[in-house]
């Protein structure tokens, strides 16, 4: 699961700077504001990089889609976006989840044939 999610995460650690570019072009909003707001976000999905795993991790990673979305009122095609990587990270979670159940019934049994084998 970790690194699909952490995949998802790096890939919203793009798009963020990116829509932080363009919503420095708006001449209602302050850079520095932008700026401040990117930064945190930015840093909040490098952070859940190595958090996925912990307690709480995919609840986080959950309220960055949420804030991803609802940063479209400021940069219109964060809605497509933030929509776009809410249904990454579900298919992340989902999915790697699938993964690391499965690789951990491979090494039980990998286990199982060694205990008996020898």
């Amino acid at each position: 699961m970790r690194t699909l999610c952490s995949s998802t995460l790096i890939g919203e650690f793009l798009v963020i700077g990116f829509a932080g570019l363009v919503a420095m072009k708006d001449p209602d909003l302050e850079v520095g504001t932008v700026w401040t707001v990117c930064g945190v976000a930015m840093a909040l999905s490098l952070l859940l990089c190595g958090m996925v795993t912990r307690p709480g991790g995919v609840q986080l990673g959950w309220a960055l889609q949420i804030a991803l979305i609802a940063s479209g009122f400021v940069v219109p095609m964060m809605f497509v976006m933030g929509a776009m990587f809410a249904a990454l990270w579900w298919a992340s979670v989902h999915f790697g989840r699938k993964v690391d159940e499965a690789k951990a019934r491979f090494a039980a049994l990998a286990e199982q044939g060694e205990g008996s084998g020898g």
